[in-house]
């Protein structure tokens, strides 16, 4: 789909309000988390459990930390506090994702994407492995995050780039 031409000397000083069936899927205003729409609940659903997720690698990395500190053998200890930045970043880079999730941007689907996958890689193992309680707690939601990345409305919400018009 191709844009009309911009000529700004006819342009009206009302813009252009996509109607109901115009196809369009958009809503009104320059990006959807900006237009005075309502949010879909599968956005807020699916940054809580990004949040959710970013949260028990910062708790895992606090935990981590202290065992780190109170002494606890390891083979390396530079390997140790590789492994703790790791965690404090991974953490750190969901926390970003759920932001931008929530406001509306396009790219941290992918982030999201990425990061239920990681989960689902960790999450068989450990439910097969014996820990069914903690296998469970990671399959679950992030089953359920996958298939929201992939909602109409979700992929409509969510598709705002920096400085530019909604791509969909």
């Amino acid at each position: 789909m191709s844009r009309p031409p911009e000529n700004h000397s006819d342009a009206s000083p009302e813009p252009r309000k996509p109607g109901p069936n115009d196809g369009s899927g958009a809503s009104p205003g320059p990006f959807p988390a900006e237009a005075g729409t309502a949010r879909p609940r599968a956005i807020m659903v699916l940054s809580l459990i990004v949040a959710a997720e970013a949260t028990a690698l910062l708790v895992a990395a606090g935990w981590y930390a202290v065992q780190l500190t109170t002494g606890a053998p390891v083979l390396s200890f530079w390997g140790a506090v590789f492994t703790l930045a790791l965690l404090l970043s991974f953490a750190a880079w969901l926390f970003a994702v759920t932001y931008f999730l929530f406001r509306g941007f396009r790219w941290p689907r992918a982030g999201a994407l990425v990061a239920q996958l990681f989960v689902l890689t960790i999450g068989f193992p450990t439910l097969t492995g014996g820990y069914v309680a903690a296998g469970i707690a990671m399959l679950v939601p992030a089953s359920v995050a996958l298939v929201l990345l992939f909602t109409k409305r979700v992929i409509s919400f969510a598709s705002r780039a920096a400085g530019a018009p909604p791509a969909l």
